[in-house]
């Protein structure tokens, strides 16, 4: 059974940084991208940041281009996602995606296995 457990999360000023990370387990082989999304209260759920596990291509969302990055360990079964100069509009529910589905990029629909998700909450 497919499991992704996001952790990392929590209140931080503005300008500030934190680090994500998910744990998976039970992912098999044919994972191609791995993602991270968020959804702000009364907002749909959007991408932050994508990578493909094979070549370590990464996509992001135009407002975290220069402030997030994503990164994996395959040793580890683990994806990572620093934060770093948060604004209050980054304030939201961060989840931890993988596809099997080739190059999903920030498709939310594309994704199969889906974490529980970690709240991020940002004041100014």
């Amino acid at each position: 059974q497919v499991q992704l457990v996001e952790s990392g999360g929590g209140s931080v000023q503005a300008g500030g940084s934190l680090r994500l990370s998910c744990a998976s387990y039970g992912l098999t082989y044919n994972v191609d991208t791995m993602g991270w999304f968020r959804q702000a209260p009364g907002k749909e759920r959007e991408g932050v940041a994508a990578i493909y596990t094979a070549g370590g291509t990464t996509n992001y969302a135009d407002s975290v281009k220069g402030r997030f990055t994503i990164s994996q360990d395959n040793a580890a079964n683990s994806l990572y996602l620093q934060m770093n100069s948060l604004k209050p509009e980054d304030t939201a529910m961060y989840y931890c995606a993988a596809s099997t589905r080739r190059w999903a990029g920030l498709a939310r629909g594309q994704y199969n296995y889906w974490g529980q998700g970690t709240q991020v909450t940002v004041s100014s």
